[in-house]
């Protein structure tokens, strides 16, 4: 198997499915021609044509509106919003509509679409090109939201996307288009390569939905993440030595309740790691599942890691950031707690 990049499983994904079936289109802002902002559609246009991949105007809303009245007429539309930051136009579409065209409609029509979105921080974009609303999408019923956290599972998340009859979701994490991040940013860049989830088959496969990744077995407590972090907690557990579990979510919601649950039944501690901000983030349903599902089991209180209530800050972003050192000091206290 080659090994590749995040950037070229999205695109390795986007040409399995283009040639795979004629419904599937792509398009949104520089998307074609260009090949996307982060080159994820490079040469796609030139190689299935104007009317299967194509640009469209900066509006976010008409965006998400074609595409729905495109599946609602039998096409597979994969929409890319060139920013998660810049999809609140298009999260009235996203909710009246996609999200409700099965129920309202009684099963008459479905909304078979892919809304591709590179989302969070550590790339110096300040408060409009770093953030991460997970928490706002997992909140409507209708959608399907995802994450992945390396090539490996973005090809087989996004095949799998592009094939489910719902509305997804896909977030992908900017920070580790090139590399896995661990969150010490003055140190040298890591690609993927010799990362053994860099490993990608060139052809058709899925990763399911709703399925969850041990990414590290541990028996101390359990880390519950999705995406960068997911790197970001492996360092905090190298650097503290806490046999630490972490579950990769990749599935947001819906998500994979067992694998949760039975991790924390397992380790009977937690600790919730995201990028976006505290408050009424994803990280508080998490809480609840937790408590809800584990109380019995759980030793210690659970722990939160997460962005601060603020807008992403430009000048002081890993004050922001919620590296592996903040990460660590939320394993210890967990562990230190009787």
């Amino acid at each position: 198997m080659a090994s590749m990049t995040m950037i070229q499983a999205i695109r390795s994904a986007l040409d399995v499915m283009l040639e795979r079936d004629d419904n599937v289109v792509i398009f949104g802002q520089d998307v074609g021609f260009f090949g996307g902002v982060f080159r994820c559609t490079d040469g796609l246009q030139k190689k299935y044509g104007t009317s299967r991949v194509f640009d469209t105007p900066i509006a976010e809303g008409g965006i998400v509106g074609v595409a729905v009245g495109m599946a609602a007429y039998g096409l597979r539309p994969v929409a890319e919003i060139q920013f998660a930051d810049y999809f609140y136009p298009a999260y009235d579409q996203l909710v009246s509509e996609a999200a409700r065209v099965r129920y309202r409609s009684a099963g008459d029509f479905t909304a078979p679409i892919t809304v591709r979105m590179p989302c969070g921080g550590g790339i110096y974009g300040g408060q409009t090109h770093s953030q991460s609303p997970e928490a706002l999408l997992t909140h409507v019923c209708g959608l399907r939201t995802v994450m992945p956290s390396n090539p490996y599972d973005a090809k087989g998340l996004l095949i799998a996307s592009i094939e489910c009859d719902d509305p997804v979701i896909f977030l992908e994490p900017k920070r580790i288009y090139n590399g896995p991040f661990d969150g010490h940013h003055d140190k040298p860049v890591v690609p993927w390569t010799g990362v053994p989830q860099s490993e990608v088959p060139d052809g058709h496969y899925t990763v399911p939905l709703e399925s969850a990744a041990i990414f590290r077995p541990g028996t101390a407590l359990t880390v519950l993440t999705y995406g960068t972090m997911v790197w970001v907690a492996e360092a905090a557990v190298r650097e503290t030595g806490i046999d630490a579990e972490i579950i990769d979510l990749r599935s947001l919601w819906p998500m994979d309740l067992d694998t949760v649950v039975d991790s924390v039944t397992k380790t009977g501690r937690c600790v919730i790691v995201h990028e976006a901000t505290r408050t009424s983030g994803f990280g508080a349903e998490l809480t609840a599942l937790v408590q809800e599902h584990c109380f019995f089991h759980l030793e210690a209180p659970i722990e939160r890691v997460t962005g601060w209530d603020t807008p992403y800050p430009h000048a002081q972003e890993w004050a922001y950031f919620p590296g592996p050192e903040r990460v660590g000091a939320a394993l210890r206290r967990v562990m230190e707690t009787a």
